[in-house]
């Protein structure tokens, strides 16, 4: 197998991963009584969400969100659910950085990002940085403490 195929049939997994996830989203719910709650918008396409955190002794007991917006934007927030859920607060954090500097710069180690490496061809677009990023920003706001309305602008 070329390369080329090779990096031709990750992309197309890449994409299944993108569109199961926004079909099938993971922990798309409210968590009623969630110590942890925030807002976010991205102007740019009219993404809303709200992310509902459960954070104990510094772990993200639980973590979830509801909301509406195009395929990449629940897709990250779905993957980051998931990927977050059991994590420390610091251990969060660290995994925003990271997949912020993928899809801002492409660099990254995609290797340490798991299932989110299915977003690192959205530095290519742009636009697409403010859908995928939506997510990570809303639950970062919760972690910061911050209660304005988290905004991809």
């Amino acid at each position: 197998m070329s390369y080329d195929s090779f990096k031709g049939d990750l992309r197309d997994l890449y994409q299944e991963l993108i569109l199961d996830h926004n079909q099938n989203p993971h922990n798309f719910r409210e968590i009623e009584g969630a110590n942890h709650k925030s807002e976010g918008f991205n102007p740019l396409c009219g993404d809303r969400m709200t992310a509902y955190i459960n954070i104990d002794a510094d772990v993200i007991e639980d973590i979830s969100f509801l909301g509406t917006g195009c395929a990449i934007s629940k897709a990250s927030a779905s993957i980051m659910t998931t990927i977050l859920k059991g994590k420390t607060v610091k251990e969060a954090r660290e995994i925003f950085k990271k997949f912020h500097r993928m899809v801002t710069t492409g660099d990254a180690d995609i290797q340490d990002l798991g299932k989110l490496a299915a977003l690192a061809g959205v530095h290519k677009f742009p636009a697409r940085v403010k859908c995928a990023t939506l997510a990570w920003h809303t639950v970062k706001n919760s972690l910061d403490g911050i209660s304005v309305v988290a905004t991809t602008e």
